[in-house]
């Protein structure tokens, strides 16, 4: 399951996570909305492994998304103790995203 994300979870979560996954979104976006249950069935399968969080770029996220440069969403952003590894940008297939995962966990 995703956990809502609220700006200041950055310094107090993503910073000292080893791995975290960041879904930026917005709540009139389609694509975002057919991703979100793709990412929290991941976040259960990979949930020894990374934290999942879901960060609404108009609401609670829009400082760090804002800071990440998000240009469109859905945006999956995965963190290694707060610094950028890798990102996917677009609504992408169940398989695809496990991969992307996979690759970067």
């Amino acid at each position: 399951m995703l956990i809502d994300f609220k700006d200041e979870d950055f310094e107090s979560k993503i910073k000292s996570e080893d791995v975290s996954v960041i879904q930026f979104s917005a709540a009139w976006c389609g694509p975002c909305k057919t991703l979100k249950p793709i990412m929290d069935k991941l976040a259960g399968e990979y949930k020894d492994k990374a934290g999942f969080y879901y960060a609404d770029i108009e609401d609670g996220g829009i400082n760090t998304g804002s800071a990440a440069g998000i240009r469109g969403v859905p945006t999956v952003i995965i963190y290694k103790k707060g610094i950028e590894v890798d990102r996917k940008v677009g609504g992408v297939p169940e398989s695809n995203m496990k991969e992307f995962l996979e690759k970067n966990i």
